[in-house]
């Protein structure tokens, strides 16, 4: 069965969307990818159209199979992963989106979150959904939507028509694994990792929760199922009239990080690793104990295969690392990212910079949502190399922030950390981020891994893969990291850099500007 068909995976980014064919042994045979708009109506928003999403995930998924010789035929299942908490809401009837999609990173409902903390409420959120309240996260952003989106884009005249088709069901509420699995099979589905992040669900019972939906005023009624990460039923497949003119069987999906913890064969209690992306999302599998953070960090759902208990996760998000070498380009103090590595070798040291790339605040563990960017200790003599250091140094630190935290929730003395992500092609970052932590850094040849793990999720599902144990064959290192600078050094510059994010924190006292 697995000579000749393959298993596909639409892989739905902050910056773009990807869609990635794998073979039996978890090798990539087909890839595409297409970038989307970043859309800032005001400081602290972000928006993307889930229209131009949409369009471009039929492109990249056609693309990618013209452009290696393959028909869709020969797809045995599509996995589905997102970026998460980035929320919609489309018309049931029409299927068209009733404003632009809220992105993950967007703070335009700080002040609600505020104001849940000021309630009092805070630790009962948390206490059932595993999450420390933030503008992050999905259920502020539903709320905003149902009070702020057009009705005109619903083809209705009355402004109270939104909140009142929604409690009927005719409004729909979705992440973006929901939106693309929707208009890939007509379903309204969403998988348990997913569903953990919204805000709305209780991640003890499984299921979404009455008092949560009633705080933040979202009728369940507009509320996605809920189905296993890995689902034998499937979520349904795509229209053999549609554009792919075949019937596939859509069968797996997992929020972007959770699918990074699945493709890097994290089956374990203990297993480890952490994705450079926009953010860096550092996840531990806890097994099937949803163990609570003492030290900010937020308790997930991991993923859940079908018939099989849930496997919950630990997980730390750091809002900005890729995003700031993409800064350093906005700011023309580079042309592209893999001058970082050269550069930062060019000097023996930042020379007592240190870049907090708070842009968006900051997360785990110090969830400060006013903390905004700072770069301190310059001198006249500072140069772009040295912010450059500081920069890829401003990674390595925030990661140790929160390998620092989980180490104290889980009791787990890691030995090995997994990494994947565009940085990582980074060597440079890979052995500072092995020095800071103290940890050996395991690279895999296969980086993608957020799409892989998303396919595995689905090839599971339909067979094509039969067991875990396959999972765990093909994963194999491309490089290893262990540390080399002393333990002491180490620990004077990260000193150094717990000065610099006191810094940078509560600045942004008036709305958010």
């Amino acid at each position: 069965m697995t000579d000749n068909t393959y298993v596909g995976a639409v892989d739905q980014g902050t910056t773009g969307t990807r869609f990635m064919v794998f073979d039996h042994s978890g090798q990539v045979v087909a890839n595409a990818y297409e970038k989307h708009e970043q859309i800032y109506p005001e400081p602290g928003w972000v928006e993307h159209d889930p229209r131009e999403i949409w369009e471009n995930t039929k492109q990249v998924i056609q693309d990618a199979l013209n452009d290696a010789g393959l028909t869709p035929d020969q797809l045995e299942a599509i996995g589905v992963t997102n970026q998460r908490e980035t929320t919609l809401l489309w018309d049931a009837d029409t299927g068209r989106p009733l404003h632009n999609a809220l992105v993950w990173q967007d703070r335009r409902t700080t002040d609600r979150i505020e104001t849940l903390q000021e309630e009092g409420k805070a630790d009962d959120v948390q206490a059932k959904t595993g999450l420390e309240p933030d503008a992050y996260f999905s259920a502020t952003k539903a709320e905003w939507l149902l009070d702020n989106a057009d009705p005109i884009k619903t083809q209705r005249a009355r402004p109270a028509d939104v909140r009142e088709r929604a409690a009927e069901g005719d409004v729909l509420f979705g992440t973006i694994d929901t939106w693309v699995i929707y208009n890939l099979t007509g379903n309204h589905i969403t998988d348990v990792s997913n569903a953990s992040r919204t805000m709305l669900f209780d991640i003890h019972e499984m299921e979404w929760d009455d008092e949560l939906c009633e705080e933040f005023r979202v009728p369940k009624e507009m509320l996605p199922e809920v189905r296993p990460s890995s689902d034998e039923k499937t979520y349904g497949s795509t229209d053999p009239d549609g554009f792919l003119n075949a019937e596939v069987p859509v069968a797996g999906a997992l929020g972007d990080q959770q699918a990074a913890l699945f493709g890097q064969t994290c089956f374990e209690a203990g297993d480890a690793k952490n994705t450079y992306g926009t953010g860096s999302f550092f996840l531990m599998n806890t097994g099937n104990e949803a163990v609570t953070s003492e030290n900010g960090l937020l308790t997930t759902v991991g993923f859940q295969r079908s018939g099989e208990e849930v496997q919950y996760a630990l997980e730390g998000s750091i809002f900005i690392t890729g995003a700031a070498i993409e800064w350093l380009n906005d700011m023309d103090l580079i042309e592209d990212a893999a001058e970082t590595e050269e550069l930062a070798r060019s000097v023996d040291s930042t020379d007592g910079v240190y870049f907090v790339p708070a842009f968006t605040g900051l997360g785990a563990p110090h969830w400060d949502q006013r903390a905004r960017g700072t770069i301190v200790g310059m001198t006249r003599g500072t140069r772009r190399e040295h912010i450059v250091r500081a920069t890829l140094e401003s990674i390595a630190y925030q990661t140790r922030d929160v390998a620092e935290a989980m180490e104290a929730d889980s009791g787990i003395d890691m030995q090995t950390l997994r990494v994947d992500g565009g940085a990582v092609k980074n060597n440079y970052l890979c052995q500072l981020q092995s020095d800071i932590i103290d940890t050996d850094i395991a690279r895999p040849e296969v980086d993608e891994t957020t799409a892989l793990g998303s396919a595995y999720a689905a090839g599971l599902a339909v067979g094509y893969w039969s067991d875990l144990d396959e999972l765990t064959a093909n994963w194999q290192i491309d490089r290893e990291f262990e540390p080399e600078m002393s333990n002491e050094e180490a620990d004077e510059m990260y000193s150094r850099w717990s000065d610099a994010v006191d810094r940078s924190r509560d600045w942004a006292r008036d709305g958010g500007d």
